[in-house]
């Protein structure tokens, strides 16, 4: 991280799209304003893979913009919402990769049975059902960070995803390993459904062995890394 929120903000950008995270210009990361002025945040149009520094605004708690000349996003209150109500949040991300989306439709657990779904079980990841529309109100961003709680993600059955952690790189590692749970969840459930996995020592365990703070920025230099390498052959 480089201490700057909007440098932040475009690499955690970039960082997804590498991942592969990206649903056109749809999708948006955010980092708490030092000063408590709200979010710096993607502004809207643009794709992950397409974001600098110009593309970065700041959007308080009522929507306006008090930097940067680009739109913002209708859904900004997912971030600015779940700032207010969690002191320990340093940083959202919310996008709509479908393996979320349909894991998410199948109404079942998400069990550990890879590395990639331990910081979501046991509690298992809350789901936010009062909609499927986009959270476009301060109204339905108070519910979900309500429904969110002190968990690190909640699925949007019909819709997608929202992770957070105490900085960026937390909350962007999140996000990738939430999609990729679901993804081996389908695919463990299409070749028949699962029957082995973590129980709750065990998960409990990999959360602090695997996905310790150390492991995380390791992944999330990586992304960064390999983000930028493909921003620049552009």
């Amino acid at each position: 991280m480089t201490g700057q929120p909007s440098a932040d903000v475009v690499d955690a950008s970039l960082a997804l799209s590498a991942a592969g995270l990206g649903d056109m210009v749809w999708g948006h990361a955010s980092v708490r304003d030092p000063g408590g002025r709200g979010v710096w945040m993607k502004s809207a149009g643009w794709g992950f893979e397409e974001i600098d520094e110009p593309r970065v605004i700041l959007v308080r708690s009522d929507g306006e913009v008090l930097e940067g000349d680009e739109p913002r996003h209708l859904e900004y209150p997912i971030h600015t919402e779940i700032i207010l109500a969690r002191p320990d949040v340093g940083a959202v991300v919310h996008t709509h990769a479908p393996a979320l989306s349909a894991f998410s439709s199948l109404d079942v657990p998400l069990q550990p049975i890879s590395h990639d779904a331990v910081p979501f079980a046991s509690p298992q990841i809350p789901r936010f059902s009062a909609t499927g529309a986009l959270i476009a109100s301060a109204d339905l961003g108070r519910a979900v960070a309500a429904e969110l709680g002190d968990a690190r993600g909640i699925l949007l059955p019909k819709h997608g995803a929202v992770t957070v952690g105490p900085d960026i790189g937390s909350a962007v590692m999140y996000a990738v390993l939430l999609e990729r749970a679901c993804r081996t969840a389908l695919n463990a459930i299409a070749a028949g459904g699962p029957r082995l996995w973590s129980d709750d020592t065990e998960t409990e365990f990999k959360r602090e062995q695997i996905w310790n703070s150390r492991q995380l920025d390791a992944g999330w230099r990586y992304l960064v890394r390999k983000g930028r390498r493909e921003h620049n052959r552009e």
